[in-house]
């Protein structure tokens, strides 16, 4: 062990990759084009050691940060080693079977070098406006193969060298609906990935190229120390639940999904068998995806702070057979992959709360409302409009759920509506809290929310990847689940409901979207609120009955 890292220094150390990845993320909000990344903030930074393994990360999406090193992993594992990366080089790939997640979703990666050898790697992940496909903002709710989603771009060096490939940016530029949003976002990416190779640098200066790597790997056994802690502090056993996604938008069934969590000593065992078979339609999972919820999930319910690292998940072992919804095989088509996800997650708590019933709340909303809008002006000029809506949290044992809050996988926010109405002809006709959408419980839980979107370009082509509609959030302790959610195309006045998966759906001028999102679960017995509570809610509009 250095002699001059002790606990002290050590902790000094770890805050500092905290901090470079943190301006990393500032960098990437400040630069960025498109309001998907700017405003709605999908988009993840992270530091990696020298092998790839995740020591630091910004607070932004579980959904991504908890995968970004397994998919760096897979890259260097599978296709590009580290031995051929080189100072100044760039690596991307959004391909869901090469360590990505989904289409959408880039991942880019810059290896640092201090004193002739490599110290560290930064990454960064952004969703993307478009990546072309058969529906605009690359979520197909019909494509029944990853090749219908969009541009699929394996591990490659875009920039190589400190040279950008121009021949590569073209060909991504010719294949997408918005090349001018692509190639700012895109260089929101690189100039974040600069930022952190060149602080990663400066710290490995001031300490040494040595001293920083040891810190890495101490920092990841602090964190695998601690979570053996944690498990070692739950009751052993086999705790189970299951829920059901609606469908997947081909075929009308719905689909298990089954978790089966086993706690022996200090580690943990999540046992994924029992969820269905992959789907026809886009709603499946990669590993990487349904890794990520269970590591959010298990991370939610610790009772003392970890830090959240690749040592984290050492002590948990996920069992997810390959061809399952959970654990897809090429080529299904995996846009929709947050559906499984999220019900993962829920699935997980669920199970979790017989073990540690105080630390789990009822579910939350568990859904990634996407809904994509490509308007077609009279010239033929065309916009794209992704928006990704929430719901209401599940109340805990001792408060009600929040009222349209992300929350779970999520932790993005909301497009102003003022900033969509300047840059495309689409007018928000209505924006608001649901009543009534909230689990009935002890602790009401949290109400969903209303959007509605009016179109006044000459016509427009609207998708969505929405779920919750048939299977509710779960309340616990005798909560009543949440309410389901809805959408509706209104047209000359009359609302006609539609289903939670649209797959380029023509609406004309005047046209309203409305789409309605779930509430969170209640907790506790009904019967049991206190009058003060109903009083208040009444009053403020929550509940009207």
């Amino acid at each position: 062990m250095s002699p001059s890292l002790d606990p002290v220094a050590l902790e000094i150390l770890r805050n500092a990759l905290t901090a470079a990845a943190a301006e990393m993320d500032v960098t990437v909000w400040r630069t960025s084009r498109s309001t998907i990344v700017r405003e709605l903030l999908d988009y993840s930074t992270a530091i990696f050691d020298a092998e790839g393994y995740n020591v630091a990360q910004s607070a932004r999406i579980p959904q991504h940060l908890n995968s970004m090193s397994t998919g760096l992993l897979t890259v260097v594992r599978d296709f590009l080693p580290l031995d051929g990366w080189e100072d100044g080089d760039v690596v991307i790939t959004n391909d869901p079977y090469c360590g990505g997640q989904h289409i959408p979703d880039i991942l880019a990666f810059r290896p640092v070098y201090a004193e002739g050898r490599r110290v560290a790697i930064v990454g960064t992940l952004c969703h993307h406006l478009d990546m072309g496909g058969m529906a605009a903002g690359s979520y197909a709710a019909a494509a029944t193969e990853v090749f219908q989603e969009g541009l699929r771009i394996p591990p490659l060096k875009l920039v190589k060298g400190g040279v950008l490939n121009e021949d590569v940016l073209a060909m991504m530029r010719q294949n997408v609906r918005r090349p001018d949003m692509l190639w700012g976002d895109l260089q929101a990416q690189l100039a974040s990935l600069s930022v952190g190779e060149a602080n990663l640098r400066k710290l490995a200066g001031r300490v040494g190229a040595a001293t920083l790597v040891e810190a890495c790997a101490r920092i990841l056994d602090g964190s695998e120390r601690a979570m053996r802690a944690m498990i070692g502090r739950i009751p052993d056993g086999r705790y189970e639940f299951e829920d059901f996604l609606d469908d997947d938008g081909i075929d009308p069934e719905p689909i298990r999904i089954h978790a089966a969590v086993e706690v022996k000593g200090e580690e943990m065992v999540i046992d994924l068998s029992g969820c269905g078979r992959q789907a026809v339609g886009p709603v499946n999972a990669t590993l990487a995806s349904s890794g990520s919820a269970v590591s959010y999930a298990v991370m939610a319910i610790a009772d003392q702070e970890i830090p959240p690292t690749a040592g984290c998940y050492r002590p948990v072992t996920v069992i997810a057979p390959e061809g399952s919804i959970v654990n897809a095989r090429h080529p299904a088509p995996v846009a929709n992959r947050v559906a499984v996800s999220h019900r993962l997650a829920t699935t997980l708590l669920g199970a979790l709360h017989q073990a540690v019933p105080d630390r789990v709340p009822a579910a939350y909303y568990g859904v990634s409302y996407v809904c994509s809008f490509q308007t077609i002006g009279a010239d033929g000029e065309r916009g794209v409009l992704v928006e990704i809506e929430v719901g209401g949290s599940g109340a805990h044992a001792d408060t009600d759920g929040l009222s349209g809050y992300t929350y779970g996988m999520h932790n993005n926010s909301n497009i102003p509506v003022e900033m969509i109405e300047s840059e495309l002809p689409l007018t928000l006709t209505g924006y608001g809290l649901l009543p009534d959408s909230g689990g009935a419980g002890r602790q009401r839980g949290g109400l969903g929310l209303f959007r509605e979107w009016r179109i006044d370009s000459v016509e427009a082509i609207f998708t969505a990847n929405l779920e919750r509609f048939r299977f509710r959030p779960y309340g616990l302790e005798g909560g009543e689940p949440g309410r389901a959610g809805a959408l509706w195309l209104i047209r000359g006045g009359e609302r006609r409901p539609l289903g939670s998966k649209v797959n380029n759906l023509r609406l004309m001028k005047g046209d309203v979207i409305r789409l309605e999102t779930s509430g969170g679960g209640g907790y506790g017995r009904p019967e049991d609120r206190a009058e003060a509570a109903r009083r208040t809610d009444r009053a403020l509009g929550y509940v009207t009955a």
